[in-house]
């Protein structure tokens, strides 16, 4: 029997298929098995001008952004060193000169 692949909800091994659906018993999640062969394939992140970015890129701020609980934005022009990509809300994990450790998202950037 060939190996199946876990439930992407709740991770559970358990899985079994029926009918063209895989069917997880533990949190009763169902889907298709092409979903599973789509998802399988590593996120791709973009800038604003679709290039991919990679670990180590640098970025430029394309507009000004608002920080939460700081009295400055980040000004647009902002030139951010040695990016790393990561899953979640928000798409890249930086050090700004003057911020500290932020997350930014992928949309509001562009390779340098």
């Amino acid at each position: 029997m060939s190996k199946l692949p876990n439930c992407p909800e709740c991770n559970s091994e358990y899985a079994y298929e029926d009918r063209g659906l895989l069917i997880c018993p533990e949190c009763g999640h169902e889907w298709s098995a092409s979903a599973t062969a789509e998802t399988s394939e590593e996120k791709v992140f973009k800038d604003s001008n679709g290039n991919i970015l990679t670990d180590g890129d640098s970025v430029t701020v394309i507009k000004d952004l608002k920080v939460k609980g700081a009295s400055n934005p980040i000004k647009m022009g902002t030139k951010v060193k040695n990016i790393r990509l990561v899953d979640g809300d928000h798409d890249i994990d930086c050090k700004i000169d003057g911020f500290g450790p932020m997350k930014l998202k992928s949309e509001f950037v562009k390779k340098i």
